[in-house]
């Protein structure tokens, strides 16, 4: 049953290298984007920018300069993903004593520290402001989307940076969900048919493979495989090939200087989405390095060339997806291409020849909006703004389930109940429960779970139970002889 909301509902995709809020619009049935700009926040002088105004400054002020921060929210300073990307980063990132990630800039003058939730808060908070102009009145009421492979410390952080923000979130769903409520496939389901969707999500920061069935109107994520790559690696190649030209042609590396480097990886951006639908792009920068113009073009054979092994990876990622859903490719019914980079022909091509007897790209709409837009429309489902289709989408499994099993409808909330046999030294007060698995779309999420316990030496049963929100994150509760003497959230 749909829940009272007070004002107007928002669906936000906040993504790594744009962020985007979308509203449903009752009077067009449909969903609308109405607020689309880098995911880029920027500190100097005098004030604060937020934006493209925030990216179109990068080049002069580098160091001061934050994006990429969906990489690292949630994420330890030492995970290896936030160290591999220590050096492209031209602002410092620093770590607590608690191996938290802060990012340190210069603003007003003096050195500040904002931890990643802070820097997304300030994104969400522009949304939530433009929002407001587009209504004509305050918005607080939001549906935000994660990656699918997104764990509890992650979900977690979203939510922190929405409260920081002033949002009340009404549901945490995952991208393929959305992307998928984008394209109605929900309307196609059939009671006596499972359709098999492979919703292939490659946007500026990650690449994300899911495999969806569809089923009664129920989704159902059977498989989803993230890699740390997307349109930033497309770019980073061309950017190393001009850098390498702009060398040769003037024994000059402008590597070396950020600001060159920016603009150039700027206009390298702009190519890159050209060549989605031109053959040939050319770039031309004035006096981009000591009064030296730089002028070049680049063809699409010559992107492909470049970026060859990372369209092999494209496609290792997407067999894995299918391996681990344990179908063939003859068994996906639609493939969903969601994210900016999905444009690249060369991508659509591998895909349509992977897929045989010409399985058509469902790509109809806007791939950049997808998301939003699926977004806003769970937000009107579950504000009662939506009438033409159920009241709610039901997701059974969001995230895979633990334990090794066939995964199968649970009941609400519920994940696992599990008895662990376990013998109890004298004089401990605690004892740890390793466990493998979870509810993460991605498998082997480790995390343990510390109970009081009697000071006698005993052999007993201890019931753990794993439960889930509707957002999908973990609780673990433990219970001895039906008193329940520990209850905490495991942060994996």
């Amino acid at each position: 049953m749909a829940r009272k909301y007070e004002g107007h509902v928002i669906g936000i995709d906040l993504g790594t290298t744009y962020s985007r809020v979308a509203v449903w619009q009752e009077q067009n049935n449909r969903a609308e984007i109405i607020y689309n700009e880098a995911s880029f926040v920027a500190f100097t002088d005098d004030r604060r920018l937020i934006g493209d105004s925030a990216k179109n400054q990068a080049a002069s002020n580098p160091f001061n300069t934050v994006f990429d921060v969906k990489k690292f929210i949630g994420r330890k300073y030492s995970d290896p993903i936030i160290q591999n990307n220590l050096l492209s980063w031209p602002f410092g990132v620093l770590s607590r004593s608690n191996d938290k990630p802060m990012i340190c800039v210069n603003y007003k003058g003096k050195e500040k520290h904002f931890s990643p939730e802070e820097i997304s808060s300030l994104i969400l908070k522009k949304m939530m402001d433009i929002a407001g102009a587009f209504f004509k009145s305050p918005v607080k009421n939001a549906v935000i989307t994660v990656p699918a492979y997104f764990d509890d410390s992650q979900l977690k952080a979203i939510k922190d940076a929405a409260i920081i923000a002033g949002l009340n979130v009404m549901r945490i769903i995952n991208e393929p969900t959305a992307a998928a409520l984008s394209y109605g496939l929900h309307k196609r389901a059939t009671c006596v048919e499972n359709r098999n969707i492979l919703i292939v999500d490659l946007g500026g920061g990650t690449f994300d493979v899911s495999l969806v069935t569809f089923k009664d109107d129920k989704f159902e994520i059977k498989a989803a495989t993230m890699t740390q790559f997307g349109g930033e690696d497309f770019i980073d190649r061309m950017v190393n090939h001009f850098v390498k030209e702009f060398k040769m042609k003037h024994k000059i590396h402008i590597s070396r200087y950020s600001r060159a480097l920016r603009r150039l990886r700027n206009e390298c951006d702009e190519v890159k989405n050209k060549l989605s639908f031109d053959f040939d792009a050319t770039i031309f920068l004035d006096a981009l390095y000591d009064g030296i113009d730089f002028y070049s073009s680049m063809s699409r054979a010559k992107f492909e060339q470049l970026n060859i092994d990372l369209f092999d990876n494209f496609m290792d990622t997407v067999k894995t997806c299918l391996s681990d859903a344990k179908i063939n490719n003859s068994s996906v019914d639609e493939v969903v291409l969601v994210g900016g980079s999905s444009r690249i022909p060369k991508i659509q091509q591998l895909l349509q020849k992977f897929f045989k007897k010409g399985k058509h790209l469902l790509n109809i709409i806007h791939p950049d909006e997808a998301v939003a837009c699926g977004a806003a429309i769970q937000a009107a489902l579950l504000s009662g703004g939506l009438k033409s289709v159920p009241k709610e989408v039901h997701q059974y499994l969001s995230r895979l389930s633990y334990a090794e099993q066939e995964p199968e409808p649970i009941p609400k909330n519920i994940v696992n109940d599990k008895k662990v046999n376990v013998t109890i030294e004298d004089n401990k007060s605690k004892i740890m429960i390793d466990f493998q698995g979870g509810v993460g779309i991605t498998v082997n999420v480790p995390g343990s779970l510390n109970v009081s316990l009697p000071d006698t030496a005993l052999v007993l049963p201890i019931n753990v139970c794993f439960a889930t929100d509707s957002d999908g994150m973990l609780n673990v509760s433990a219970e001895l002889n039906e008193n329940k003497f520990s209850s905490i959230f495991i942060k994996v």
